[in-house]
């Protein structure tokens, strides 16, 4: 099978596309054919500095990505809720850029029928971190949040699901994206110098809860705006949460965590915007498009 893999850390080039063994599903395992795979800044600190998540090895030739959809073209023992043919969407750390990928079928769930593959292929792993960090931060109705990179990746999915939860959402962005923030719901803001006073004219009850996805100067932002440190969390700036006191989050994956978000597409409620999409043998292009910074939405790669 082909897939978009490294042989060394460094800049975009690095990421080229190689011929592997096709995978084999085992007991409790099924193979997809993908359809379609997400971009992560995940993915681009593996390719860019070999860092790997905890409990991980980067091995070379490396294969990056880690949330996927497709179609189930074979099925390992000892698995009954999936069948050749299912279409699914999931995750498999390091393995998704590429034609075929053999997960757990406690990886993946159903894609509705109408469900596009392009978003299929990145609701996953935004989405579960947006649904992790708003959890661990307790939001719930009559709450208003503070998010911060509102218009990106997590930023789009964490304002729908905090709506979806009842809470009103402040978020913000480059004055180019506020209308996009408006659209979801959300009250934009322009980040930069004097935030904090800005958020506090437009939340005149004061800001219950901060999620930040933009780093540094959003944190302290934040900490003159809501009592409650325990109601702060980052998942960007991890040495400085640590040094203010506020919560670090880590995506916690799960398979009901993912049938939640889905079902919330599937009622209507979560919109994905689609910044760019590009074929497998572009993959180093489409992580140009994420290091470009503040964009909109999510870029994925299309396979097959």
């Amino acid at each position: 099978m082909k897939a978009a893999a490294i042989t060394t850390f460094g800049p975009p080039d690095v990421l080229q596309v190689m011929e592997f063994d096709k995978p084999h599903a085992g007991a409790g395992q099924v193979r997809v054919r993908v359809k379609a795979a997400g971009i992560q800044p995940f993915d681009l600190a593996v390719r860019s500095s070999g860092w790997a998540p905890p409990g991980m090895e980067v091995r070379y030739p490396q294969i990056l990505g880690n949330e996927f959809a497709g179609i189930i073209d074979q099925v390992g023992d000892k698995v009954t809720n999936f069948s050749v043919g299912n279409e699914v969407l999931g995750w498999a750390l390091l393995a998704c850029y590429a034609e075929y990928v053999v997960v757990s079928v406690d990886q993946i769930v159903h894609k509705p029928k109408n469900m596009p593959w392009e978003e299929a292929g990145v609701i996953t792993a935004s989405g579960q971190t947006a649904h992790t960090a708003l959890q661990e931060l307790g939001v719930d109705k009559g709450d208003t949040i503070l998010i911060h990179a509102a218009a990106g990746g997590v930023g789009t999915f964490a304002v729908q699901l905090a709506q979806a939860w009842g809470a009103t959402v402040i978020g913000t962005a480059s004055k180019c994206n506020h209308e996009y923030l408006r659209k979801l719901g959300a009250i934009p803001v322009t980040y930069g110098d004097d935030l904090a006073n800005r958020v506090s004219a437009l939340a005149p009850n004061g800001v219950d809860v901060a999620f930040d996805a933009a780093g540094d100067e959003a944190l302290h932002a934040s900490l003159e705006l809501v009592e409650n440190k325990n109601r702060i969390g980052t998942i960007v700036a991890f040495d400085l949460a640590e040094k203010l006191g506020v919560r670090p989050i880590r995506s916690q994956r799960s398979v009901n965590r993912l049938t939640e978000i889905v079902e919330l597409y599937s009622q209507g409620k979560l919109q994905i915007l689609i910044r760019k999409a590009f074929p497998l043998h572009q993959a180093p292009d489409a992580h140009r498009e994420i290091e470009s910074g503040h964009g909109r939405g999510k870029v994925v790669l299309t396979i097959g």
